[in-house]
């Protein structure tokens, strides 16, 4: 059985600086695939089926805990790497499910509404689904019922240079019809 290593990273180094993923030449053996998404991230991706959830967090959300409590067992950590640069990567290959009211769920506070730098990480992220999967509905759920829901996910993707806070999403698998593309009703 192939074991996989429980934590994969990517991170483009140039002397001491870390780069993004967005100056870093496009590295690997694979065409037409942003190099963020690592091969254990990938595997990830695929191996989920229809109704797996893949849970996207920022560095403050306790993601060895959680991830050893999903399907899985993954932890993947992404270094150098913010939520929706992540989100537009994943979203470039994972069909959302559109036949569900809520495939796509940020964690909310409890009460009140989000700090201000929470706010802007889900504006950008919300913009980045959008644009992958128009028409998908974005949803907030309460922190504590988003830990309760992760810990039933499939695998957990932290973005390690994602400080913001609340920057954390669980994304729900779709299909890929016979055209390739996401199935809808």
């Amino acid at each position: 059985m192939l074991m996989l290593p429980r934590i994969a990273r990517v991170c483009h180094r140039v002397g001491t600086a870390a780069k993004l993923h967005t100056s870093a030449p496009a590295l690997g053996l694979l065409k037409g695939l942003d190099p963020i998404l690592t091969p254990n991230l990938l595997w990830a991706l695929r191996a989920a089926g229809h109704g797996d959830e893949i849970i996207i967090v920022d560095a403050n959300f306790p993601a060895e805990e959680v991830s050893k409590k999903c399907t899985t067992g993954m932890k993947i950590e992404l270094a150098g790497i913010t939520l929706p640069e992540a989100l537009e990567a994943i979203c470039a290959v994972y069909p959302l499910d559109y036949f569900i009211a809520e495939p796509a769920r940020y964690m909310a506070p409890t009460e009140g509404a989000l700090p201000p730098l929470g706010q802007e990480v889900i504006d950008a992220s919300t913009a980045v689904i959008a644009a992958a999967a128009p028409g998908i509905t974005v949803s907030p759920l309460e922190r504590f019922a988003f830990y309760d829901e992760a810990r039933k996910g499939f695998a957990v993707v932290q973005c390690v240079a994602e400080r913001r806070p609340y920057g954390n999403f669980i994304l729900t698998k779709g299909v890929v019809g016979p055209d390739g593309n996401d199935l809808k009703p």
